[in-house]
């Protein structure tokens, strides 16, 4: 018990008691792969990483059963976990490569930030909710990933990381931030859910000169909203 102490915090370990990955999650992952492959989801190294990540865990064991339906399920502070087939989606349109700095908007359950590192990006990660922010550290770190997680607004980025290779937001927003804009590389994509309410419009924009952007429309998205900057003026 004290090497396990000195290993994890003791919230770590209880997620590692409380829930384990079997052959039955496993074969019901296979089968969520190859239902994400049929509805058009082609990038491997997508599948690969939906293939690998325990989604189980990152939901209330009430739903565990229903982990590997394509449905999204309530988490803490009134926050969702995404439906496998959102988060396949915008991974694939972030469009990066193995070793991409990659910066994520909304960390929330944890479960896209796992799908992010299974991908091999190094992965930053910003959180608003606090709730939230304290409970996805520990459960990505029990199992095996290691991203770069901050408890701030999303709508600043983290200006002294980038540029990045890569910036996914994962609640829908009322307006494309401009700091996310500024710090992208040039040649990098920022996957984006876009509009009021919760209905936007997922999009990328590709920055591809200093002041030049390309904007593209992916169709319909359905997000929980993007919580108001504290730093606007």
């Amino acid at each position: 018990m004290k090497i396990l102490h000195n290993l994890f915090n003791l919230s770590e370990y209880l997620y590692i008691v409380k829930r384990e990955d079997l052959y039955r999650h496993k074969g019901m992952r296979k089968k969520l792969v190859n239902e994400l492959r049929e509805s058009g989801i082609y990038d491997e190294c997508v599948l690969d990483a939906i293939m690998n990540v325990p989604r189980h865990f990152f939901i209330d064991s009430t739903f565990e059963q229903y982990a590997y339906t394509n449905k999204a399920f309530p988490i803490a502070a009134n926050q969702t976990i995404s439906q496998p087939q959102t988060v396949a989606r915008q991974s694939e349109l972030l469009n990066c490569k193995r070793g991409d700095k990659v910066l994520e908007i909304g960390t929330g359950s944890g479960f896209q930030c796992a799908v992010l590192c299974s991908m091999g990006f190094k992965v930053h990660s910003i959180e608003r909710q606090k709730e939230l922010f304290d409970t996805a550290g520990p459960l990505l770190r029990s199992i095996g990933y290691k991203p770069n997680l901050y408890y701030g607004d999303g709508y600043k980025g983290k200006d002294v990381f980038a540029p990045f290779d890569g910036i996914i937001v994962t609640c829908g927003a009322p307006e494309v931030p401009r700091a996310l804009l500024s710090q992208l590389a040039i040649g990098a994509r920022l996957v984006i859910p876009v509009g009021s309410g919760d209905k936007q419009r997922m999009l990328t924009i590709d920055r591809i000169g200093k002041k030049e952007y390309n904007q593209k429309d992916h169709g319909n998205a359905a997000f929980v909203p993007m919580l108001e900057s504290r730093a606007r003026d």
